[in-house]
């Protein structure tokens, strides 16, 4: 017989794992680069950039774009990486606790 009292146990420890998890994800740090690593950016699991280098030799005023485009390819690259990093992250911290229904998703409890 399903116990809906230990269901409800159950998803009260999902969203503290989640919560915790979730805070965590300040701590994971995702490096990219573009331009052979003339850009370098890193993000945190919740995607906010946290550091940007550009190498010096391609800081001339001609080369505006060139450098806006290496960073916004280095920070996409970083941010699509530190998505996937983070969904790991808070799937491994929530293992175990719910039974694998097909058709249930929790992306959205994950950001």
């Amino acid at each position: 017989m399903f116990d809906l009292m230990k269901m409800m146990g159950k998803m009260k420890e999902v969203q503290a794992r989640l919560k915790e998890a979730q805070d965590n994800l300040t701590l994971l740090k995702v490096d990219a680069e573009s331009g052979g690593g003339m850009v370098k950016a890193t993000l945190n699991g919740k995607r906010q950039l946290i550091s940007l280098d550009i190498d010096a030799a391609i800081l001339k005023a001609e080369d505006k774009t060139l450098i806006q485009d290496l960073v916004i390819a280095a920070v996409n690259k970083a941010s699509e990486e530190a998505e996937i990093q983070a969904r790991e992250q808070l799937k491994k911290s929530t293992e175990g606790l719910l039974p694998n229904i097909p058709g249930m998703d929790l992306s959205s409890l994950m950001g």
